[in-house]
């Protein structure tokens, strides 16, 4: 079987279609779809509507996550799921995630046409905000369904209009009943697009991904003293955005030292600056701080020298410094069974295939807690940039993941036991 690669990409173009936004430096349509938002709620109605247009039985649990399930011969055994995210950053391209999620959709659509039923269920699955990029927390909706962040803990996230979880779900409609809490399905398999410049540079069609690596994100508050900018000598500030400057310098340091070896990633993506006026010495910055590395034990232990580095800037600035961990997910290894199934799938269709860890963060290493877990990487043009309008894999390079995810989820439905 063979997905339809026209309705795959007419499937993306739709979705991308709400929440669109011209960028201005470029004049590039891309995908602003915040989780929780009203591009969101749109969002998340367009994708049911498609569920249950395929026929699919439709759940979605106390934080948001939307669940199109699909019955088995055998419909009390284990299902198995795949699916992603449909939120965004505020500067997304159309393929992030929703690959994943339109692609499983794409492939149930296919044993429709075919008049094939698994012997297990098939769920499609799509989590809330996977990204973290309103609430702070990545992987939210998939962590509370694993049991990592507990309910009440998502609930009271607030964003920074102080706007919690629970009253946003509720507003767009999608505070759903049922558990929170996933049962363990009998694997999961999440199609994605790599993020990244390797697959494209290496000339590759799809990505055995072996795992994901260890992230961990800071919230940093430096709180010096406003001043006038032009009568305070420099000798007499204690300015929160030299303190901040120094911060992201030391990161790079870091990074350089080689003490990591040569896979840390150290990021400072946000700095906000108050009052934020020309002429006023601000009196505080709040920023973020992003550090990630393929072994937990390397990645602790960068983040015990950077707290380090916190203290020691924050007494030589004469500020205060004090930070906040917000988000932190440890390496995890995907099954070694979900690995070669993808690749026997692509040696079977004639593509090349590579092993890569990858070095963002997906709902798949949550549920990978869970189950059998694995994913498949679809490679990007441009260098494959992605949080970014430019974002970009092909039809041809879609197809060719959801084909594979097709053969592996077949494989894996047709699998005995419970």
């Amino acid at each position: 079987m063979n997905i339809d690669s026209e309705r795959l990409t007419a499937s993306l173009e739709a979705l991308g279609r709400i929440g669109a936004y011209t960028d201005e430096a470029s004049g590039i349509v891309g995908v602003r779809r915040l989780a929780f938002s009203k591009e969101d709620g749109e969002g998340r109605r367009h994708v049911v509507a498609e569920m249950k247009a395929a026929g699919l039985e439709v759940t979605i649990d106390r934080i948001g996550n939307v669940f199109g399930r699909r019955p088995g011969r055998e419909d009390r055994v284990k299902p198995v799921m795949s699916g992603s995210h449909i939120d965004s950053v505020a500067t997304a391209g159309r393929f992030d995630g929703c690959l994943g999620v339109l692609g499983a959709l794409e492939v149930l659509k296919t044993l429709n046409d075919a008049k094939v039923t698994t012997r297990r269920p098939l769920i499609v699955a799509f989590f809330s905000e996977e990204e973290g990029a309103r609430f702070g927390t990545d992987m939210l909706g998939s962590a509370v369904a694993v049991g990592r962040i507990p309910l009440e803990r998502a609930y009271g996230l607030k964003d920074r209009d102080g706007r919690v979880v629970r009253e946003e779900l509720e507003r767009i409609g999608f505070h759903g009943s049922a558990n929170e809490r996933l049962a363990a399905p009998h694997a999961y398999v999440e199609c994605h697009i790599e993020q990244g410049p390797m697959l494209r540079a290496a000339n590759v069609d799809v990505g055995i991904v072996t795992g994901v690596q260890a992230i961990c994100w800071h919230e940093l508050v430096i709180t010096g003293r406003s001043a006038h900018a032009g009568t305070t000598p420099m000798n007499l500030r204690a300015d929160p955005g030299v303190a901040a400057s120094r911060v992201q310098l030391a990161l790079r340091d870091l990074v350089r030292s080689g003490t990591y070896g040569d896979q840390l990633r150290a990021t400072m993506g946000v700095t906000q600056f108050q009052p934020g006026l020309v002429n006023v010495v601000p009196n505080r910055v709040v920023a973020s701080v992003d550090i990630r590395h393929p072994e937990d034990a390397v990645l602790e232990r960068a983040e015990a020298a950077l707290v380090s580095i916190y203290e020691r800037i924050a007494a030589e600035e004469k500020v205060t410094l004090t930070h906040r961990q917000s988000a932190r997910t440890p390496d995890i290894a995907f099954s070694p069974k979900v690995q070669d199934l993808v690749a026997k799938s692509a040696a079977a269709r004639k593509l090349v295939a590579q092993k890569i860890v990858s070095g963002a963060g997906h709902d798949c290493q949550e549920l990978a807690t869970l189950c059998p877990a694995g994913m498949v990487f679809v490679p990007g043009e441009y260098d494959g940039i992605s949080h970014n309008p430019r974002e970009l894999s092909t039809p041809r390079q879609c197809a060719d993941g959801v084909n594979v995810l097709l053969d592996v989820l077949t494989a894996l439905a047709e699998e005995g036991g419970e």
